[in-house]
């Protein structure tokens, strides 16, 4: 299968890969999943939040980082939490109505 790489016309765009966007590392299923992430944070841990529509993302991760009293940040639709906090979030996103899964080991 080949593709275009490389355009000289100036109005040339790419083709949208839809297949990346339907192979997320989560299903959209609406299942909350909490991940511990370690890789690429020079050993810091933070606990990811998956799957929170992109319409209550900002104010859920506004919400939990009052509540847990640590930083963290809202990266392409992910909540990241700073701190090895992963009990704490869950009971907190039970409690907020969520369905909760714990993710990885």
């Amino acid at each position: 299968m080949s593709h275009i790489v490389f355009s000289t016309d100036p109005g040339w765009q790419p083709e949208q890969d839809n297949d990346r966007q339907q192979n997320s590392l989560f299903p959209d299923d609406g299942i909350i999943r909490l991940r511990r992430e370690t890789k690429g944070r020079k050993g810091a841990g933070v606990i990811c939040v998956y799957g929170i529509g992109p319409d209550q993302v900002g104010d859920v991760a506004k919400k939990l980082k009052k509540q847990l009293g640590t930083g963290g940040a809202v990266k392409k639709g992910v909540i990241e939490i700073q701190g090895d906090r992963l009990d704490q979030i869950k009971q907190w996103l039970e409690k907020a109505g969520f369905n909760v899964k714990q993710a990885g080991g």
